[in-house]
């Protein structure tokens, strides 16, 4: 069975403490600072690996840690970095970060990344940063500072992971239609095939080799009416279809023996169209190939009257083949058609590494084969702007709150139990403009300020 989904929840590495260290040797009564800074926490990645089919390892583990940074230590000994951890995921995987299973925000939220090419590689989670040590504190009027930087959290949440089949060539219709045969005929590829509806519960590969080049066929599971809105497995079914290049529209001629505008094979054929087209209209858009499939079931002459009342249907742009999968016949007319209009890939697709871009704008594209120019932006990976600014609110008399991402993980930098690091952290508190606003707000020396659920005092006209 091919697993096509998975959903895994990510924690990069939490960034090292800095060290608050003096140096202390023989004859140096006074020495200076000399802490190290904190290691960085270690990324979680996505690695593209053309070795792998579905996403089955998934099942077996959920919960993905990559390495701490190490503490840093006297004498300017800093931390190793974390160690990175690497995520392998097949060809045509679409990662995009979720909230968790109650609702709760994640870091990831919001974000998409899709690898398609062996090799490509995507930071999912950023690692901490480390803390700086107290040796980078030290300035002129400052000269033996008594604290030093916390590591912050790496990055962390939940990631749902989609595998949509990176095929040449596609065959869809209703099921029964005999598209697993004429997968099995066409190409090396051996899919259960039997004489009843929904033998094929998820997708098949087959590889057309036409002695110059080899074109990947996937044996889309059959479709049926509704499937756009999701009856059966469709939104599944329809996913894998998304990237191929080329559709053969599998029909049974069986029914065209009643012949006429009334018959079921020209009603088959309109639902299987309507509910690609209502997926997605890019996919209205693909090449097509009709290929009149079980054709020994009908006379060669009826055969023959099919496909050109169906070549009237469809116009010259669509090519209809009668097909046989029990005598062969048509197999290789098909299979030259398929040779024909599948274009060669272009020798490179994406740029080989997929990154974050920051302040929401693109980092990197990736396409799938020959996708329409205005089709390239669903490609591209986007990072949703960090939260910048803050707000200031009056929770009491004497008591206010700031929020604000940033303002948060600077209260997470320090220790508010050491007077030197709250010092420096009103000092930066200042030159951001927080105090400036707290001011405006009425906020007076020794007033209550709370950040992040953490309540502390200011007086911000003492001395630094």
């Amino acid at each position: 069975m091919l697993h096509d989904h998975a959903r895994i929840h990510l924690q990069a590495g939490a960034g090292g403490n800095g060290s608050a260290s003096f140096r202390r040797e023989a004859h140096v009564p006074r020495g200076g600072p000399d802490g190290g800074d904190g290691g960085r926490g270690g990324d979680v990645v996505l690695l593209c690996d053309d070795s792998l089919r579905d996403l089955q390892s998934f099942r077996r583990k959920a919960v993905y840690r990559a390495g701490q940074g190490g503490y840093g230590e006297g004498s300017q000994r800093h931390g190793a970095d974390g160690e990175t951890l690497t995520i392998r995921v097949p060809p045509g995987t679409e990662a995009i970060g979720q909230a968790g299973p109650a609702g709760e925000e994640g870091d990831l939220e919001g974000r998409r990344w899709e690898l398609l090419k062996d090799g490509q590689r995507a930071i999912v989670a950023k690692g901490g940063p480390g803390g700086k040590g107290n040796k980078r504190f030290a300035t002129a009027t400052r000269q033996a500072p008594r604290f030093a930087e916390r590591g912050l959290p790496g990055e962390e949440g939940w990631l749902e992971l989609k595998l949509k089949l990176l095929a040449d060539v596609g065959l869809v219709g209703l099921p029964n239609a005999g598209k697993s045969s004429l997968l099995t005929r066409l190409t090396r590829a051996a899919p259960k095939v039997a004489n009843y509806p929904f033998t094929t519960l998820s997708p098949v590969l087959g590889v057309l080799d036409d002695g110059e080049r080899q074109l990947v066929v996937a044996d889309i599971p059959g479709l049926i009416e509704g499937a756009s809105v999701g009856a059966g497995l469709g939104h599944d079914f329809l996913a894998h279809v998304e990237r191929t290049r080329l559709l053969v529209h599998v029909l049974d001629v069986a029914p065209e023996i009643s012949g006429g505008e009334d018959s079921d094979a020209v009603g088959n054929h309109a639902t299987i169209e309507h509910e690609l087209a209502a997926h997605d209209e890019r996919l209205a858009r693909l090449p097509r190939v009709l290929a009149l499939s079980k054709g020994d079931l009908v006379t060669e002459a009826r055969a023959r009257e099919a496909a050109a009342e169906w070549e009237g249907r469809l116009g010259e742009n669509v090519p209809v083949i009668v097909t046989s999968s029990a005598t062969g016949a048509g197999l290789d007319q098909l299979a030259g058609e398929l040779s024909r209009l599948v274009a060669p890939r272009g020798a490179s697709e994406g740029d080989g590494v997929i990154d974050q871009a920051g302040a929401g704008g693109p980092s990197s594209t990736s396409t799938a084969g020959a996708h329409a120019e205005e089709d390239l932006a669903e490609y591209m990976v986007f990072r949703p702007a960090a939260g910048k600014g803050f707000q200031i609110e009056r929770t009491g008399e004497g008591s206010f709150a700031v929020k604000g991402k940033g303002i948060e993980r600077l209260l997470q930098r320090y220790d508010i139990e050491n007077e030197d690091a709250m010092a420096y952290l009103e000092e930066r508190l200042r030159r951001i403009g927080v105090l400036g606003a707290l001011e405006a707000e009425g906020f007076q020396p020794g007033d209550e300020l709370e950040v992040a659920g953490v309540t502390f005092e200011l007086d911000p006209d003492a001395p630094a």
